[in-house]
């Protein structure tokens, strides 16, 4: 069965492996924890640490994917309106 772990708990062992105070293989011990789990969750705190100090990462991402939704939208458009004028500048002639 897996045990679950709590986000508290997490960032406290994963905080504590990055301090280096005390081994990988101590802290598996101290927080009956799998050493590789623990490697896992140091892993991930670094990551979201370097996205805190990146800043606009998140955003920049959602105002891209704002964007193309945008584009999309406007070729749709775009398009209704290319295919309307084909039909009627055939009618006229």
């Amino acid at each position: 069965m897996r045990k679950s772990f709590s986000p508290e708990f997490m960032g406290k062992v994963a905080l504590a492996a990055l301090k280096e105070e005390m081994t990988i293989a101590e802290l598996s011990s101290k927080y009956e924890v799998h050493k590789a789990q623990i490697g896992r969750w140091r892993k991930q705190a670094m990551e979201e640490l370097v996205g805190i100090f990146k800043g606009k990462g998140d955003n920049s991402k959602r105002d891209n994917e704002k964007l193309v939704n945008e584009l999309y939208c406007q070729i749709g458009q775009l398009r209704v309106e290319n295919e309307w004028l084909k039909k009627n500048l055939l009618l006229e002639h």
